[in-house]
């Protein structure tokens, strides 16, 4: 069994507030009225920073740890990895994945999983570290020293992992995003 570090570091992680709510809002187009499912969101950082903009938020995330410590009582937790969502197909108005995708240990299941519980007409977004930054690249070389496994992509083998027409990329500051329209 390999070391949980997000329950390690999950205390600390539910005091970080998210600073990139107008831009998440922009590119996710919201408000809108439905659910959105936050895959990877942990104690609900991002999830409550756009709470008021969409009618009901599900976090999805393996680290119990990361849940459990939640302060966030009007989000929905469900422990359960990217790989195999526990969700029905078209179920969600929105999809969004923060700072995750670098920790999955299967990025194309979990973008196949993430697009097939997207309603159609629906929005998913996928922000990440920037790899191609040499800030970034410090990161990921901490994360290895770590033993965390991570895998960065840059933006370019994102978009390759839908096949989808209607998608763009964002970047700016050290972040890459990722919209993709279903």
């Amino acid at each position: 069994m390999n070391f949980d570090h997000f329950s390690a570091i999950a205390p600390i992680y539910a005091r970080v507030t998210y600073s990139k709510k107008d831009v998440m809002r922009e590119f996710a187009s919201l408000p809108v009225q439905g659910r959105l499912l936050d895959v990877g969101g942990g104690t609900g950082r991002v999830a409550s920073a756009i709470r008021e903009y969409v009618d009901d938020i599900i976090i999805a995330d393996v680290s119990f740890g990361m849940l459990a410590h939640s302060p966030h009582t009007d989000l929905r937790p469900v422990c359960g990895a990217s790989e195999f969502l526990p969700f029905a197909d078209n179920f969600f108005e929105r999809v969004i994945m923060v700072d995750t995708l670098h920790h999955v240990s299967a990025h194309a299941e979990s973008a196949r999983e993430m697009f097939r519980v997207l309603k159609p007409g629906g929005i998913l977004v996928i922000e990440e570290p920037d790899i191609r930054t040499f800030g970034v690249k410090l990161i990921a070389l901490a994360e290895k020293l770590l033993l965390m496994r991570s895998h960065f992509l840059t933006p370019d083998e994102i978009m390759k992992l839908f096949d989808v027409k209607e998608k763009q990329t964002k970047s700016a500051d050290g972040t890459a995003w990722v919209i993709i329209k279903k």
